[in-house]
């Protein structure tokens, strides 16, 4: 004992000294420690400092090399187990950490440390929902307080109304509680309601800036929102002080993709999965990058990797249909089917997984059963996101109500005179894809992504001024002043700047739902370009229907939806085409398809653009493509697809009903003014 006594004195002193170094110098805790267990062989506190020790000063196998044995021996120490996982984890052993970090809840379930490391490993293997479940735990065990604990509860159960009563109620009386504050932007998330997130969050983030589980959602929701050059610097703050942190790199790495940064992305992403190989969700988002990327088989082989590691999998699946090029294999169709029997199966895999066995049997011609599939799969996402068709109906009266001739004619020449952006508008599905490789093929200009930039804006306008009362946006964009109209236009443009990468004079944003806001972007930005891609209702309401989109495209889940949303656009366009004759240019996907030279000569005329033969060899345009049709416009064009879904007649009768005269009118337009429609 003498060779710690004399330097330190006692044993609890030397064991607190080691504590104290452990934070501030963890290699000299190193040596505090071996020089107590010189003294004292074996003494279980000073080998957990020593693995602690160890692991902080990167040597992950030295401290598992202590903490292994520790743990086996001290089979009821809660710390031991919780430092044992933090080291497996940042071995690339996350399996084995989240298993330790079990045993450990089990010993001590209101572990608030243990909840809180459960999060980041679950995290880190992309379980989402299993690390959203152990947030909310960390959260209800992180207080006392009786009514915050119930609010966690409801949280952990899901029953979001409920959790956010209780946490307005809590916030009401304790407006600096940054544990509420983060609570309520959970619930605000999963309820898509990202703009409210964001807001709670820097709330908190003011109150706390040390926050980082709130820093980590605050990337997160900024990235969701569409603002990835705010998400990063969040990112980089946090990654300052975990370098290694498998979870918050592979945020960094979809940031990054947003950003369209995807060499740099895929850098990231083969870092991460270097050093944590057994992960599949982050294989999978790997995947994302080297397809966006052009390098479809090492996609492919991405994508397979993730499904090897968790053959249920569900969005890998989809990933693979998801090229559109992509044919499974029989023994792919069978795992599929397996897949689907297990009753473990979460809803979000099973519903990918039914979208993924739809295209495989439709590109079997087994289209009875593929239907099946398709109709499943939209069940199941429409059960978990509801879509209120009847809003988006009243938005679009209101709209042909407040934006008439005479408003337009009011405001003319206010908003930026910028003429850049082209806007791309209609459906998902409607060929815009196409049309936007066509363009970018152009010299004088930029393709850049599906921007969330003007529904944001109009989501902000919406929030101010509708509050579920009459007239709303369109009202409150009508009465806006030229200058308030000019700094939208010019907001707009310094938004999307992180966006355009190249000198070109002219960029591209492929948003299709931004048709609902054509009127603000017409008085924002009044020399932009608004082309309307138009596409057969059965074809494009089912193409729609068939597809599994990530977010934001709610209404596509069901048939009589998705009708009378493209019933809702044709209207709406159609009073802009009378109200702004010939301020959009309509581009019909059938005709683009039979005679692409002129529909491209006339799209150009439009723009004011030179002909240039490379937009008819769109095709060899090596620029990333984000959507799902990006495989699909690597190819010259071909009807193959237009009539598809002529084999799936036989089950659009609902379909047609909610069409009407849309589809029997097309590609002309019927007369909305004549009551032929009941709203």
């Amino acid at each position: 004992m003498n060779s710690v006594s004399e330097p330190v004195g006692t044993l609890d002193v030397a064991l607190g000294r080691a504590a104290r170094l452990l934070e501030r110098d963890p290699r000299l805790a190193v040596e505090q420690a071996d020089e107590i267990l010189k003294a004292v062989p074996g003494h279980p506190h000073a080998r957990l400092i020593l693995g602690a020790a160890h692991r902080r000063a990167g040597q992950t196998q030295a401290a598992l090399e202590v903490l292994v044995p520790l743990a086996r021996e001290q089979q009821h120490s809660v710390p031991a187990h919780l430092e044992l996982a933090i080291a497996l984890g940042e071995g690339g052993r996350a399996t084995d950490a989240i298993a330790v970090l079990r045993r450990a809840l089990q010993l001590k379930p209101d572990s608030v440390d243990g909840w809180r490391l459960l999060g980041e490993q679950l995290d880190g293997i992309g379980d989402a929902d299993g690390a959203d479940r152990a947030r909310a735990a960390h959260i209800k065990v992180s207080t006392k307080d009786p009514r915050l604990m119930k609010a966690a509860a409801a949280l952990v159960d899901n029953d979001l109304p409920l959790a956010e009563a209780r946490l307005r109620t809590h916030i009401e009386s304790y407006p600096t509680d940054v544990a509420a504050l983060r609570m309520l932007a959970e619930v605000a998330g999963r309820l898509r309601r990202y703009a409210d997130a964001e807001e709670l969050l820097e709330r908190c983030l003011r109150l706390s800036p040390s926050f980082d589980a709130a820093r980590t959602n605050y990337a997160v929701v900024l990235n969701r929102l569409g603002k990835p050059a705010q998400a990063l610097p969040q990112i980089e703050r946090l990654l300052a002080k975990e370098p290694r942190n498998p979870s918050l790199r592979s945020l960094q790495a979809a940031i990054l993709a947003n950003l369209g940064d995807y060499a740099e992305s895929i850098e990231v992403y083969e870092a991460v999965l270097k050093e944590f190989p057994q992960q599949p969700k982050i294989w999978m988002s790997y995947g994302h990058s080297l397809k966006t990327a052009r390098r479809h088989p090492e996609a492919v082989a991405a994508y397979r990797r993730a499904i090897a590691m968790e053959a249920t999998l569900g969005e890998a699946y989809w990933s693979l249909a998801n090229l559109k090029t992509f044919r499974f294999t029989a023994e792919d169709v069978l795992a599929m089917r397996q897949a689907l029997k297990q009753d473990a199966v979460t809803d979000d895999d099973r519903l990918h997984l039914e979208f993924s066995l739809g295209k495989a049997l439709e590109d079997l011609g087994e289209h009875a059963e593929s239907f099946s599939c398709y109709a499943r799969g939209n069940a199941i996402r429409r059960k978990l996101h509801p879509h209120d068709a009847a809003e988006i109906t009243r938005f679009v009266q209101r709209s042909k109500k407040t934006f008439t001739a005479d408003v337009f004619g009011k405001l003319a020449g206010a908003g930026s005179p910028t003429p850049d952006p082209i806007f791309i508008v209609g459906l998902p599905r409607a060929g815009s894809t196409l049309l936007e490789q066509i363009l970018a093929s152009h010299s004088r200009v930029e393709g850049t992504m599906e921007l969330p930039d003007m529904p944001r804006i109009a989501m902000e306008i919406i929030r101010r001024n509708d509050g579920g009362g009459e007239g709303g946006f369109a009202d409150a964009v009508a009465a806006m002043t030229p200058e308030a109209l000019r700094g939208l236009g010019e907001r707009y443009l310094a938004e999307t700047r992180s966006q355009r990468k190249t000198d070109k004079p002219f960029f591209i944003d492929k948003m299709p739902n931004n048709f609902l806001y054509t009127g603000l972007i017409h008085l924002i930005l009044p020399n932009a370009k608004i082309i309307d891609a138009r596409r057969h209702p059965f074809g494009c309401c089912f193409s729609g229907f068939k597809q599994h989109f990530a977010r934001g495209q709610s209404f596509t889940y069901a048939l009589d939806d998705i009708g009378r949303y493209y019933r809702d656009y044709v209207e709406l366009m159609a009073h802009i085409d009378t109200v702004l004759p010939g301020r959009v240019h309509r581009v019909s996907y059938e005709a683009m398809i039979e005679d692409t030279d002129a529909e491209l000569r006339r799209l150009l005329d439009y723009c004011g653009l030179p002909f240039e033969d490379a937009c008819l060899r769109f095709y060899e345009n090596e620029r990333p493509v984000r959507t799902a049709s990006s495989e699909q416009v690597r190819q010259p064009i071909f009807r193959d697809g237009v009539d598809r879904w002529k084999q799936y007649e036989p089950w659009l009768g609902p379909l047609k009903e909610v069409l009407g005269p849309v589809l029997d009118a097309y590609p002309a337009v019927p007369d909305f003014s004549s009551n032929q429609f009941v709203h």
